[in-house]
C-alpha cells in the first residue's frame, strides 16, 4: 500500500487536477464506483486504478481488464479526489474525445455547448445526452474542460458512452452538422418559437449558451430557428442542464412520434403494393385451375413462373415491413456472418430475371467478402434495385463494391434518371399511396438498416442515379 503522495504514480495522477497537465499527458481522473464501473466497460478506458479496498467488486473487473491496480492509504486517496468524502476508487483514463468528423454519420441529435462554464451543468448535459441516445456532445473552445473533475463526476460515466468533441469552433461545428442534413436550433429563453411546436423527427442539433448571458447574437443568428422551452409557472427560466434535458427528451418524443407516423405510412403503402402481386397470383391460379387442358406448355410455364415471381415480391414486401416495425421499435437484431457480396447480388439478379421485363442486374465489383448480416444486406440491395428500376429508364442496374478503411462502400447505379426537381435524398422518406410512384418502403428500410449498422445510405443523381451504401465491413469473431 502506498502512503506517500511523493510516489511517482500518485504524483503523476495528482498533476491531472490541472488542465495544463491533463492536456500534456492526455489523461484525466475518474472518481467513484459509478464512473469507474462505466469506464471499465470500454477496453483500455482505465490505465491505472487507485483503491483503498481490495475487496471491492470493481477490483476484480479491473484486474480481468488488465488495468494496473495500486493500493493507497485513505490519506493519499483524499488527496487524489476532489470530494469531501473520498470514494475509495480513482482511475487514470486516457482522453476519449473525438474530432467532429469522427461523430457517427448516423447521429440524429447533437448538443453543442457554447461558452458553458459550469462543470456540473456540462457534465449533466453529457449524462442527459447519453440517456436520450444523442449522437454527440460538442464542447466549444470557450466552454469548461470536459475533463474537469466536477464535469466528469456529473457525467456519471456517460463520458464513456457518448462521443465528445472538445475545443470546437462553434460556427464551424454548426456548418459541419448542417452539411450532414441537421437542422440547427439555438436555445434561448426569449426564443420566438415554442420547443413543443417543433417537428423533431428529423436530425437536429441544439445549441446551448452560457448559464448567465445565453447565446451571443452572432451565434444565435447562425441557427435555423431560435427556440424557447415554454414555462407555465412563475419561474424566470430553467437551469441550463434542466433546459438541455427537456430539449433532448423532447427530441426523443418527437422521433418516436415521427417513427410511428412513418410506420403507419409504410403499412398503408405496403398494403397498396401487396394488392398487385396478389391479384396477379389469383388470376394465374384461376386460369391454371379452369383452363389447364386448353393451355400450351409454354403458357403454363409462363404463368407458373409469374406466380413464383409474385411470391418473391410478396415475401420482399413483408420482410421489409417486419424490419420497418423492428426499426421503429428499436428491437432490430443483426446476425453478421461471412458474406460474399458478389454472390449475394448474383442470387438477386437470377431471381429478378424471372420477370422478362426487368432490366438486367450486373455485378462489376470483383471478389468482395465482408462480415455483415446477409439477409439485411440483401434487403438493402433489393430496395436499391427496385427504386432504380422505377426512377431510371436506361440500361442495366450496375452494382459495384469495395472495402475502404474497413468499410464496405457499395454503389448501385442506372442511367436515365427521371427525378425532375425532386431531391434524390427524399426518395428515402416514406410515401403514402397516391403520392408518387416507385418503392414507398424499400429505401426507407434500407436507410434504417444502414444506420443500425453504424453506416448510412444516400443517393447521388447526375444524369444517372446512384444509391450508395457505406457501412462497416465487420470482422469475424476471434
Amino acid at each position: 500500500m502506498i502512503t506517500s503522495v511523493r510516489n511517482a504514480k500518485v504524483a503523476g495522477a495528482l498533476r491531472l487536477h490541472k488542465r495544463a497537465f491533463r492536456d500534456a499527458d492526455r489523461a484525466f481522473l475518474v472518481e467513484g464506483a459509478q464512473a469507474v464501473g462505466e469506464a471499465l466497460g470500454a477496453p483500455g478506458a482505465i490505465e491505472i486504478l487507485f483503491h483503498t479496498e481490495t475487496a471491492h467488486p470493481l477490483i476484480a473487473r479491473a484486474r480481468e481488464a488488465g488495468t494496473e491496480l495500486v493500493g493507497v492509504s485513505d490519506e493519499v486517496m483524499a488527496r487524489l479526489t476532489g470530494t469531501v468524502t473520498p470514494p475509495g476508487l480513482v482511475g487514470v483514463a486516457p482522453f476519449v474525445d473525438v474530432g467532429l468528423d469522427e461523430v457517427p454519420q448516423g447521429a440524429e441529435c447533437v448538443a453543442i455547448l457554447h461558452a458553458v462554464r459550469d462543470p456540473g451543468n456540462a457534465g449533466t448535459v453529457v449524462r442527459s445526452a447519453d440517456a436520450a441516445g444523442a449522437g454527440a456532445v460538442v464542447f466549444s473552445s470557450a466552454s469548461v474542460d470536459v475533463y474537469n473533475a466536477k464535469t466528469v463526476r456529473a457525467s456519471a460515466g456517460s463520458l464513456f458512452h457518448v462521443p465528445i468533441v472538445r475545443g470546437a469552433d462553434t460556427p464551424a461545428a454548426i456548418d459541419a452538422l448542417r452539411a450532414r442534413g441537421m437542422r440547427i436550433l439555438a436555445m434561448d429563453a426569449a426564443g420566438q418559437i415554442d420547443l413543443f411546436d417543433q417537428e423533431l423527427s428529423q436530425p437536429v442539433a441544439f445549441v446551448f449558451g452560457n448559464e448567465a448571458w445565453g447565446l451571443p447574437e452572432d451565434i444565435a443568428n447562425l441557427a435555423d430557428a431560435t427556440v424557447r422551452v415554454p414555462i407555465a409557472g412563475r419561474a424566470e427560466s430553467l437551469n441550463l442542464a434542466a433546459a438541455a434535458t427537456v430539449c433532448l427528451f423532447e427530441w426523443v418524443r418527437g422521433r418516436r412520434r415521427g417513427r410511428r407516423v412513418a410506420l403507419d405510412t409504410l403499412i398503408a403503402a405496403a398494403a397498396h403494393d401487396i394488392r398487385s402481386p396478389l391479384t396477379a397470383m389469383k388470376g394465374f391460379g384461376h386460369a391454371l385451375a379452369t383452363r389447364w387442358e386448353e393451355m400450351t406448355p409454354e403458357q403454363r410455364d409462363l404463368m407458373l413462373r409469374g406466380i413464383v415471381y409474385d411470391t418473391d415480391r410478396l415475401n420482399t414486401i413483408l420482410r421489409q415491413l417486419v424490419d420497418a416495425a423492428r426499426l421503429t421499435a428499436g428491437s432490430l437484431e443483426l446476425l453478421p456472418e461471412r458474406t460474399n457480396v458478389g454472390e449475394l447480388v448474383g442470387g438477386i439478379a437470377r431471381s429478378l430475371a424471372r420477370d422478362p421485363d426487368h432490366p438486367p442486374v450486373e455485378w462489376i465489383g470483383g471478389d468482395v467478402v465482408v462480415f455483415v448480416d446477409p439477409e439485411r444486406l440483401q434487403m438493402i440491395l433489393e430496395g436499391f434495385i427496385e427504386s432504380l428500376v422505377w426512377w431510371t429508364d436506361e440500361g442495366s442496374v450496375r452494382i459495384s463494391a469495395g472495402i475502404d478503411a474497413g468499410r464496405l462502400i457499395l454503389r448501385a447505379c442506372r442511367g436515365g434518371a427521371r427525378l425532375g426537381r425532386e431531391d434524390p435524398d427524399r426518395l428515402f422518406s416514406p410515401r403514402a399511396p397516391g403520392t408518387g410512384g416507385g418503392s414507398k418502403i424499400g429505401l426507407f428500410v434500407a436507410r434504417g438498416l444502414a444506420e443500425a449498422q453504424g453506416g448510412r445510405a444516400f443517393a447521388e443523381a447526375d444524369g444517372s442515379l446512384c444509391l450508395v451504401l457505406d457501412v462497416p465491413a465487420g470482422e469475424p469473431p476471434v
